[in-house]
């Protein structure tokens, strides 16, 4: 078993290679009748102006071609600035949809091919390394010599995979243009999903889904004795890929509004946005249907299977950040900060995103409704902050090029709104908890060491306290790892739920708080 795990290893990393070295790949030639294509009408005229220099001439990397789009795209619009005519500058990127039709490189011709190997060669390695492990050892989460490991406790492998989704993230995000070989591969993809050519996105999508996929085998196998793990580990894996991936590409194909049925408002921040009201009103019943479905989850799905279940419910069985974070991530879990400095944080900070996030929503729905006549320009630009600064830098290249760094539930700890919503419900109106035998603790550690979201359980199992923290996602794990069964996930009545420190056991014997 072992050779093979060697054999999925080296072709995974084969694979990886050849997915980083893709976008190097190719020439770049730019002609006037690919500028008519991909720019709009009311630009055309003048960015076939502004280009004219560089039509016909042939780069030999994505860095000239770029290189030469932004001096004269960037020169034209400098220019514009400096004369304070802001209304003639063109704010659109044309550096992604024109690098991708100037384009020539043998990943564009055969882009089957290259998808084989690279995310196909990747592929098969991870499954090959997963799907052996644990092969003839006995049922029990095992987490041998990870303190002693150099990709799962901050090593050089570890800060070297972390550096590398960083740098993706970045590039994904804010400089897309140099991704068009990789978006070029998976072109025939989209199109049988779809209809429509790849983006960044739909890339972005499918290296995702196949992520939670791949490391969703890995979790069967780690936690090959614990029913709840594998079936929420099955129930994040079916949710990523039909409702997060399929669905809408298929929905897109059907001429239906692009769709996340499992995405929720204030995760789904850009939910009430003009342009996503737009597109549900003029889709039909379509399109109302899923405005109403968005608005039901919000004011009556959340509160009502949060009251049940506490936050679980979506947060580790739905939703796609919790399902890389639980599978891919999961490696990394045990480097999440116990400490109390870092919970006063985690409080101020996660709230913080979904009061900014409500105020946002409001000013938005406002300006909607008046015509934008009331505040302007101000939700735009409140638009723009919010998604730099939380959509992209803070999910994105934060919220999991950080899980080498400080464990693999960042996003979901200190930043994500929805998780913020679901957690006050959960502390106040809840049937959910984490019940505690401390006549049973034993004090190993090992359910606030593997405690992804920087709860320090074993305070409250010593204790015999039930966990109702709002952050707790219910992911179980820390029942899973628990020695002696203290730890236990239930769903009861309300009434003793909240048991502030009933007993203390020190050095004078057991003492009973009045």
């Amino acid at each position: 078993m072992k050779v093979i795990q060697k054999i999925g290893l080296s072709l995974f990393l084969i694979g990886l290679v050849v997915f980083t070295a893709i976008p190097f790949l190719g020439s770049y030639q730019l002609s006037q009748e690919m500028v008519e294509v991909n720019t709009k009408e009311l630009h055309l005229e003048k960015m076939q102006e502004i280009l004219s220099p560089i039509y016909d001439e042939v780069y030999s990397s994505n860095f000239q071609f770029l290189g030469a789009f932004n001096q004269e795209f960037g020169a034209y619009n400098d220019a514009l600035k400096a004369e304070g005519k802001w209304d003639e500058v063109i704010w659109d990127d044309y550096s992604f949809p024109l690098a991708k039709a100037a384009l020539s490189s043998p990943v564009k011709a055969n882009p089957w091919l290259w998808m084989s190997l690279s995310i196909g060669l990747a592929v098969l390695g991870g499954l090959a390394y997963n799907l052996p492990k644990y092969q003839g050892e006995p049922e029990g989460v095992k987490n041998n010599g990870i303190f002693h490991s150099k990709m799962k406790n901050r090593g050089w492998l570890g800060i070297l995979t972390g550096t590398y989704l960083i740098l993706f993230y970045v590039i994904l995000y804010w400089f897309p243009a140099y991704l068009v070989n990789l978006v070029a591969m998976v072109d025939p993809l989209s199109r049988i999903l779809s209809g429509n050519p790849a983006s960044q996105w739909f890339l972005y999508g499918f290296v995702y889904t196949l992520a939670i996929l791949v490391m969703g085998i890995r979790m069967f196998r780690k936690y090959r004795g614990n029913k709840y793990q594998q079936l929420r580990t099955a129930s994040v894996m079916f949710f990523q890929t039909a409702f997060a991936f399929l669905i809408p590409e298929i929905l897109v194909l059907l001429n239906q509004p692009y769709f996340d049925f499992k995405n929720i408002w204030p995760l789904d921040y850009d939910f009430f946005y003009s342009y996503q009201l737009d597109t549900f009103l003029s889709n039909g019943s379509v399109g109302m249907f899923m405005l109403i479905w968005g608005i039901m989850l919000i004011i009556i799905g959340v509160p009502l299977f949060t009251y049940f279940y506490g936050k679980r419910w979506y947060c580790s069985w739905v939703c796609g950040c919790g399902g890389l974070a639980e599978t891919v991530g999961d490696p990394y879990r045990q480097l999440s900060d116990k400490s109390l400095k870092s919970w006063k944080i985690e409080r101020y900070l996660i709230h913080g995103v979904l009061v900014l996030a409500v105020v946002m929503t409001v000013l938005t729905i406002a300006n909607y409704f008046s015509d934008f006549w009331l505040l302007g320009d101000v939700t735009n630009q409140l638009h723009s902050f919010y998604g730099f600064a939380i959509g992209s830098a803070f999910a994105g290249v934060v919220g999991t090029g950080f899980y080498p760094f400080m464990g693999n539930r960042v996003w979901c700890r200190f930043g994500c709104p929805l998780a913020a919503y679901l957690g006050i419900v959960q502390r106040f109106k809840s049937r959910f908890r984490i019940t505690t035998n401390g006549g049973q603790c034993i004090s190993c550690g090992n359910c606030s060491t593997y405690c992804e979201m920087g709860i320090d359980v074993r305070w409250y199992a010593q204790r015999g306290q039930n966990i109702v923290r709002s952050s707790c996602v219910g992911c179980g794990v820390c029942a899973s790892v628990c020695p002696r069964g203290v730890l236990k996930l239930e769903n009861g009545p309300e009434e003793g739920r909240i048991n502030e420190m009933p007993v203390i056991i020190g050095n004078d014997s057991v003492k009973i708080n009045a």
